[in-house]
């Protein structure tokens, strides 16, 4: 190859990698760009040991049902997978019904709105958000609501990448964040006005002790909402198939294991909640919340592309292309839940603290 096309063919190759990090790498909400993946707090070259450790722990099936052991797990997880999950998804890790006519940024923002609106709260009231991840859901409902939001994470790199969105968006004064473990939360008995949850509690290895957590910081009064991650009445047990979407969903999500629909009330209940309304918002006839799913496709392979050449560049952590690549798969379990109708990630319970409660 004579040295013009030489360098041509190299300057391809640059003008692509620009074109794929630059041009379509960022995320919708420009947080993140590939150049900037890492594994949060986990520095650079022991990404990859945590990942096999974070595999390891399904090896080790006791070790779910022991409560000491899994924030540690889920922490892991989500140093892992935040970087990619801003990149790739946006700053809020949820899903949410498509609508006809609305982006996906817009369908999600409304699906927030729709949490914050349901628990009733006015201008200046204080309210939690229970597993904030890095505070897209927080800002979204801050801003509409005008309540002060605190939004609790284990994880200390979302409460940083949180706090610096926050004041980015002009919110940091509506919005506080706080890393500690929602099991054991550092916050005093009837603190809270009002409380949220979106797709987060599904961490706990057991509903009751989060719920019970919740409750104990709630005012007398006040309401509760969450969209849970359940298995349906259409999920059977002894289909192998519907196993196999549900365990691949639980180990790509840091799940202990999903819980059936039909638990959730029962576990409000049983901590002293009063279930004032339980709806799937994922039925028809919303609109599927896979299809972003299924649409993303192609910027999966895109992405893969981008984070193996960074890896290879030693621009990303190693580890890096693993994580990306489980979470692949992990979307094609959840696309197959979602098409057979036996996994919801919105089933919504909307409960209340007895005003007889102290």
């Amino acid at each position: 190859m004579d040295s013009i096309s030489l360098f041509c063919t190299g300057a391809l190759l640059a003008v692509g990698l620009y074109w794929f990090v630059f041009i379509l790498g960022p995320a919708e909400q420009k947080g993140k760009r590939a150049t900037d993946l890492s594994g949060g707090s986990i520095s650079a070259e022991k990404v990859r040991d945590n990942y096999n450790s974070y595999w390891s722990f399904f090896r080790r099936p006791k070790e779910i049902e022991t409560a000491e052991k899994v924030p540690d797990f889920v922490d892991t997880f989500y140093n892992l997978v935040t970087d990619i999950y801003e990149w790739g998804w946006g700053q809020s890790f949820h899903f949410s019904p498509s609508i006809p006519g609305k982006s996906h940024r817009d369908a999600t923002r409304l699906h927030e709105e729709m949490a914050v609106d349901l628990i009733e709260v006015k201008p200046g009231q204080k309210i939690l958000d229970v597993g904030c991840g890095v505070g897209g859901p927080m800002r979204a409902i801050a801003s509409h609501s005008r309540a002060n939001v605190v939004g609790i994470t284990i994880n200390e790199y979302q409460v940083n990448r949180a706090k610096l969105h926050n004041k980015k968006a002009g919110l940091d004064a509506l919005c506080e964040v706080v890393c500690g473990n929602f099991l054991e939360m550092p916050f005093a008995d009837n603190s809270f006005d009002g409380a949220y949850s979106i797709e987060a509690t599904c961490h706990a290895p057991k509903l009751e002790e989060v719920y019970a957590e919740i409750f104990r910081v709630l005012k007398p009064g006040s309401l509760y909402v969450s969209y849970e991650w359940v298995t349906t009445d259409k999920y059977n047990s002894e289909n192998a198939e519907h196993v196999a979407v549900i365990q691949g969903i639980e180990r790509g999500d840091a799940l202990p294991g999903l819980r059936s629909y039909d638990d959730i009330a029962e576990a409000a209940k049983k901590v002293g909640f009063e279930v004032v309304k339980e709806k799937d918002l994922a039925k028809p006839p919303a609109q599927p919340w896979w299809s972003r799913l299924k649409m993303g496709r192609v910027a999966y392979w895109r992405n893969h592309i981008v984070v193996t050449i960074l890896a290879a560049l030693g621009l990303a952590p190693k580890g890096t292309v693993d994580v990306h690549e489980m979470l692949f798969h992990t979307a094609d379990h959840l696309t197959r839940g979602g098409e057979t109708g036996i996994f919801s990630p919105m089933h919504m319970i909307l409960c209340k603290k007895p005003h007889s409660s102290s």
